[in-house]
């Protein structure tokens, strides 16, 4: 098993729930670390390519895709497109994923396959490609091996989580996950935090969302929460981040200060480990 590289920070994204904002969050975080000068790179593992999308990626232009890398018919280098964005890249997805659990499922490294893609990457890339100081796996809306793959490539797990009423319900079983796979795979991960979504304050309901997260998982969830907001919902058909599609809008300005956050923490786990 490939060991990983300290540079780059490898972060999943991961909620078995839709619609939470895990692909917007990928999406706009790794714009906004990009915007303030770290060179970026997402990984879209989710077959329905919202993350490639997104960043304006049409589908006719993914003549290579993060399938390619896990069955072994490219490497990473090889699927990577720059985007609008200065300094992000993204490495693209296609439905093809939807069968790529079949294809690997009988090999001894098919939960390692996105993990060594990322190591041999890293140990070979030449002065003129990307040196990535972060990678963002966008995971598929469920824990299947796609996800295994992503949460083994990784050094930590971002939670995206809803604030609505069923908030809380499956992060004990995305919990429960990441402590299996820290178990039995990557003792290197853990839970990097959790950041409130789609935060109405007009709403009292989002607000008691926040005291019972906040109560029950202390620290582990972000000052930053990211507000309901229109040019947010607005900017994926534009294929653009919602910094680029308007930066003073109140999402943009979250999703900025989440990256901030994120910087500041790392900092904080590094101090740590060096103490």
């Amino acid at each position: 098993m490939a060991k990983l590289n300290k540079s780059p920070r490898v972060l999943a994204l991961a909620n078995q729930k839709g619609g939470v904002g895990k692909t917007t969050t990928a999406i706009n975080l790794g714009t906004a670390l990009a915007a303030i000068g770290e060179e970026v790179l997402i990984l879209d593992l989710d077959p329905q390519g919202n993350a490639s999308t997104g960043l304006g990626i049409d589908r006719r232009s993914r003549k290579r895709s993060t399938y390619d890398v896990l069955v072994g018919d490219s490497s990473l280098d090889d699927v990577l497109i720059e985007t609008a964005v200065p300094r992000l890249w993204v490495a693209p997805s296609t439905l093809d994923l939807l069968g790529v659990e079949l294809e690997i499922a009988s090999s001894a490294d098919r939960a390692f396959r996105l993990r060594k893609a990322v190591s041999d990457y890293i140990s070979t890339v030449p002065e003129d490609r990307p040196h990535f100081s972060y990678v963002l796996v966008d995971c598929p809306p469920s824990l299947n091996l796609l996800t295994v793959n992503a949460m083994c490539a990784s050094h930590s797990v971002l939670v995206p989580l809803q604030c609505e009423f069923f908030a809380l319900e499956g992060l004990s079983q995305l919990l429960s996950t990441v402590e299996q796979v820290k178990t039995t795979l990557n003792p290197e991960l853990s839970i990097h935090g959790i950041v409130l979504t789609m935060y109405d304050s007009r709403n009292n309901l989002s607000g008691q969302v926040v005291a019972d997260v906040r109560e029950h998982m202390g620290d582990t969830v972000y000052e930053t929460i990211i507000p309901r907001n229109v040019r947010i919902s607005e900017a994926p058909s534009h294929g653009k981040p919602a910094l680029l599609y308007d930066l003073k809008s109140a999402g943009s300005q979250a999703y900025l200060r989440l990256a901030s956050e994120i910087i500041q923490r790392e900092r904080r786990f590094k101090a740590a480990a060096a103490a």
